[in-house]
Parts: structure tokens; C-alpha cells; sequence
């Protein structure tokens, strides 16, 4: 056991850590929205080609979110956190010698997608339910902030860089910020509080420990949560609206908005500055909307975040996209982009319990990225066959006013599984 300082305000280093850790994540997934017309110029690759390639990473990063929540339940958090950050910088390396389709598919979707899958929105849920008592909501309000300002604040970056010398800048800068964090991570993530001598944030006492799984027993935890929770509906509808959250936010948004823009005559870098502006909203927004978790039924901040939402995405293509209607849009989206998480999270830890609720939650985050996976690629086959992006965001959003309502279907009444009671 090593000592650290700041004794049990420890945990909020953690956070920190984990923070840095789910910034990198979220850059590299949205890196593809600033290389997409670099990749058509170098390679003359066509829109579709390089959305398959973006929508397989953001697939792949939720599916594996659930079998990385295991796996931190059987080999441990600090160790699952450097392979997936060690993952991440290699593809995004080897990427620098890609000359072929398939090879964009291989490093940006299917490795990249693996390694940004284990340092993912399960991650923070795993460390709150692990260090904090007290607070989770608002801690996974800050994780939450982390990931989608994380992908809006690197992106004006990311578009220079690629303006200034095309995709591969933006591939050398994602692989290094990950290496970057690898000894960050060993250094200053303890596995658990016990091991730093602490008690989780706002305990009185510490928990009972968790009983030993081998590693080899992961996909079946992984597996054995999801059997339990799809006998529920509300994991069916805490998955629906959560496909509907990343349906309408890094799918479409975050991988189409910047090319959006510049059908309508905007460059790449004032387009990438919008996003920044969400995201410096979204810090605002999802912290807000975490600590509004810990005090208000997450069912209603669910349907007034989902309907807002949608209402907004309808109403984007016909603002005639001038700067000041798309600051507005900027501003009031980024306030919602990922607020819904601390709300999903909160839920899933009162239906299922403080041990499956990370990897139930890791189920529900795949259908995030399902979601996502299938607007990065549906809005870029609908740019092409109409030749505009604007159907793809009044689907979208309308898609996005109906999770609304499904959001209040679920049930107000907690009932936690025997196994967790």
C-alpha cells in the first residue's frame, strides 16, 4: 500500500486522471470529423467510404465498453486503462502508413475503436461507484463533460493542424497525447481507495470486499449483467434513449456538422470553432446537469434534455446558417450535448446495483455508440443520394423529441436485482 497525499480528497486526483484519460478518448474519436475531406483529397476516397470507417470506430467503442467494465472488475482499473490508452496511440501510429481503404478501417475503426472502447464512459462510471459515496452524480456530470468537451475542444486544433499539413498531423498528435498519459495513469490511479489507506468519498465506513473473479471470467460477467438486466424493460428503455442520445450528438453532430457547414460555405477551422463553443457549454452543461442528478428525478431531466434536443436539431436547417443563428445553436446544444449521462448513469444504479451497474451501464453505452455508428453513416449516405445533410437532421431530431417521451416510461420505482439487494 502506498500513502498519497491530500488524504480522502485523493479520489478527486483520481477524477482528474480519469478526466485526462476520457479527453483523450473523446479527441480521438472525433478526429475523423476534421480528417474526413483531407482523407478524400490525399486518397480520393468518396464520403461513404470514410463515414464506414468512422461509424466501425464509434461501434466498436461502445461494444466494448461492457467487456471493459468487466474486465476492470477482474484484472483492475490502472491496468485496463493503460492497454486501452496503449491501444489507441499504436493504431492511430500505425495510420501514418495507410494507403488503402481497409487500412482506415483497420487502425481509425476496428483497433482504435477497441482501445478508445476501454477508455470510455464505463470507465467513469466504474471509478465513481469505486471512490465516491458521496457526489457521483457529480462526478460522472464532470466525467460526462469530459468526453464531449474533449471531442469539441481538440477539434479547432485537430482542423489546423490539418489544414496546415493535411490528415497526418492529426493522426501523429492523437497517438502521442495517448502515449503521453500511459505513465500519467501507472503513477497517480491507485486500483482502489484501500489500496491509498482511504475510504470512498463520503463513507463512514469501508466496504465489504467485492469476491475475487479470474480474468478469463470477464466476457461471462460481461454477458451474465446482460442477461439479468434484459429481462427489464427499463434497460430496454434506458438502451433506446441512450441510442437516441448518441444518434443525435457524436454520430451526426460531431462527425457531419463541420462538413455541414462547409456545404453552406463555412470553413473547416470557424465550423471546428462552433463545436469548441459546445464544448466549453457542454463542461458547463453536463456538470450542471450532474449535480441536478444528486437532487431531481433523472426521469424528468431525461425528457426536458432528449425533447430540447431534438427541437434544436429540427430547427438547424433552417437558420439559413449565418453566424449568429449557428452561435445560437452552438451555445444552447452544447449546454445539452451529453447531459443525459449523469441521469442514465444514476438510473442504472438504482435498477441494478453499485457491482452491475457499471457493466449494465456498459451495455446501454453500446447503444450510444449504435446509434452514433448508424447516423455517421446514414447522414453521410443521405448527403450523398440528396445531396444535402439538411433530411438527416430533422430525422434526427424528430427521432430525438419521441426519446423523450420514452424517457418518462420509465419506472419511478427502484427495484434492484435480488442478486444486488
Amino acid at each position: 500500500m502506498i500513502a498519497r497525499p491530500f488524504g480522502r480528497n485523493y479520489a478527486w486526483v483520481v477524477v482528474a486522471v480519469t478526466f485526462l484519460s476520457l479527453l483523450a478518448a473523446a479527441g480521438l474519436r472525433s478526429a475523423p470529423g476534421v480528417m474526413m475531406t483531407p482523407l478524400q483529397a490525399a486518397f480520393g476516397w468518396d464520403r461513404a467510404t470514410v463515414s464506414a470507417a468512422a461509424a466501425f470506430g464509434i461501434f466498436l467503442y461502445g461494444m466494448v465498453g461492457p467487456f471493459a467494465a468487466a474486465l476492470m472488475q477482474t484484472i483492475g482499473i490502472r491496468r485496463t486503462l493503460i492497454g486501452g490508452l496503449g491501444l489507441m496511440a499504436v493504431s492511430t501510429g500505425l495510420s501514418l502508413f495507410m494507403t488503402e481503404p481497409w487500412h482506415y478501417v483497420l487502425t481509425w475503426g476496428l483497433l482504435s475503436g477497441l482501445g478508445s472502447g476501454a477508455v470510455a464512459l464505463v470507465l467513469g462510471a466504474t471509478v465513481a461507484s469505486r471512490w465516491f459515496d458521496r457526489h457521483r452524480g457529480l462526478v460522472m456530470g464532470i466525467f460526462s463533460a469530459s468526453t464531449a468537451t474533449g471531442s469539441l475542444l481538440f477539434l479547432p486544433v485537430l482542423a489546423w493542424l490539418s489544414e496546415q499539413g493535411g490528415w497526418r498531423p492529426v493522426a501523429m498528435a492523437v497517438a502521442i497525447v495517448s502515449a503521453a498519459l500511459i505513465p500519467l495513469v501507472a503513477l497517480l490511479l491507485p486500483e482502489r481507495p484501500a489500496d491509498a489507506g482511504l475510504l470512498p468519498y463520503g463513507a463512514d465506513a469501508p466496504r465489504p470486499p467485492e469476491p475475487p473473479a479470474h480474468p478469463r471470467e470477464s466476457v461471462a460477467l460481461a454477458f451474465r449483467a446482460l442477461g439479468k438486466a434484459a429481462r427489464t424493460p427499463v434497460f430496454w428503455l434506458l438502451f433506446g434513449t441512450f441510442f437516441v442520445c448518441g444518434l443525435t450528438t457524436n454520430g451526426l453532430v460531431g462527425t457531419h456538422l463541420i462538413a455541414y457547414c462547409g456545404d453552406n460555405g463555412m470553413g473547416a477551422v470557424q465550423a471546428a470553432g462552433l463545436l469548441a463553443v459546445m464544448g466549453v457549454f457542454d463542461l458547463f452543461g453536463t456538470t450542471a446537469s450532474g449535480w441536478l442528478t444528486d437532487r431531481y428525478d433523472p426521469r424528468k431531466l431525461l425528457f426536458v434534455y432528449y425533447g430540447l434536443r431534438g427541437l434544436s436539431l429540427v430547427a438547424l436547417p433552417f437558420t439559413g446558417f449565418d453566424i449568429v443563428a449557428l452561435s445560437v445553436f452552438a451555445v444552447f446544444y452544447g449546454l445539452d450535448w451529453i447531459a443525459t449521462v449523469p441521469p442514465t448513469v444514476k438510473l442504472a444504479g438504482q435498477h441494478f446495483g453499485d457491482r452491475d451497474a457499471p457493466i449494465v451501464f456498459g451495455w446501454v453505452a453500446s447503444g450510444h455508440q449504435i446509434g452514433a455508428a448508424v447516423a455517421a453513416l446514414g447522414a453521410g449516405l443521405l448527403r450523398d443520394m440528396t445531396g444535402s445533410y439538411g433530411p438527416a437532421f430533422m430525422i434526427a431530431g424528430s427521432i430525438g423529441v419521441l426519446a423523450a417521451f420514452g424517457a418518462l416510461a420509465i419506472a419511478r420505482d427502484v427495484k434492484v436485482h435480488p442478486r444486488l439487494a
